[in-house]
């Protein structure tokens, strides 16, 4: 049996919530994907640990006892990984896509040499985590695009905005417009981010966008490639204007859209947390890089 970490704060978060809906949004993610995780721990311990009531969640028995030692191997796990941490000088920063960080790299070598004793890891997650790391605690700070799950509990920048424009495989009718009519769209099979995203799904499909016209999902993606390719048999996505620069696929072309919000893109990282002076450091010089991109 392999209970990890991720699956104890769950678990902590809901006992001390005592529902689902409250420790979902504390977490940062979708009340079914939680439901399915506190099932997958109780089918790893064989226990059950959890009632569901009227009133929320209730622990049982056995859950009370596991409650009671829950919160002192987090700390341990926390102080272990502060620790390690401290003694490698390690700064995590997180993103999603390579338009995002734009000219992060130029920001992160020229820190290198300022403060060597530092190690910046740029880390890329997929979309199925919009925080870029920041939810699960493995990184430090990230550049993000909003909105997305929980961002109301991080501490956010925001940097610029950049235009949305529209993916299509290249053998669509609207392949060849100049501009394309987000209207137009409507019909389309659109490639999704997976239902435990939220509000970042919701984003970009631009459903606030379609007055009252439902959404079809054509494909559900997590990666680059993954989405280009659902692009490629049939469907289409919004995009950033930078993943035509960025991302490409010989039967796949980029197309500005008109009628849909723009991206917002910022720099997250946790509120009422220490700090370390070169995380600080590193961060301003990245939003001052990124803010006059």
């Amino acid at each position: 049996m392999d209970v990890n970490t991720r699956l104890l704060r769950y678990f902590a978060a809901v006992a001390e919530e005592g529902s689902l809906t409250g420790a979902a949004e504390r977490l940062f993610v979708s009340q079914p994907a939680l439901t399915k995780q506190i099932r997958r721990l109780e089918e790893d311990l064989g226990v059950r640990l959890f009632v569901r009531s009227r009133s929320g969640m209730a622990l049982t028995e056995a859950g009370r006892e596991f409650a009671s030692r829950v919160p002192s191997l987090l700390d341990s796990w926390d102080e272990a990984v502060q620790a390690t941490g401290r003694a490698a000088r390690v700064l995590r920063l997180g993103f999603l896509d390579a338009g995002g960080v734009g000219a992060v790299r130029e920001v992160i070598a020229a820190f290198r040499q300022a403060r060597p004793e530092w190690r910046v890891e740029l880390r890329q997650f997929d979309w199925s985590d919009p925080s870029a790391g920041l939810a699960r605690g493995e990184a430090d700070a990230a550049v993000v695009r909003m909105p997305f799950p929980g961002q109301e509990r991080l501490t956010v920048r925001e940097l610029y905005v950049e235009e949305r424009g529209v993916l299509l495989p290249a053998r669509h009718p609207l392949a060849n417009s100049e501009t394309v009519e987000f209207w137009e769209l409507w019909d389309e099979p659109f490639v999704a981010a997976g239902a435990e995203t939220g509000a970042w799904r919701e984003h970009w499909l631009a459903a606030e966008e379609r007055d009252g016209h439902p959404v079809q999902v054509g494909a559900v993606a997590s990666l680059p490639d993954e989405w280009l390719a659902a692009v490629a048999d049939g469907c289409v996505a919004l995009a950033p204007a930078s993943a035509a620069r960025f991302y490409s696929h010989p039967d796949v072309v980029f197309r500005p859209v008109r009628g849909v919000s723009p991206s917002r893109v910022g720099l997250a990282r946790p509120q009422g947390r220490t700090q370390k002076a070169a995380l600080d450091e590193l961060l301003e010089a990245i939003a001052r890089r990124l803010s006059r991109s």
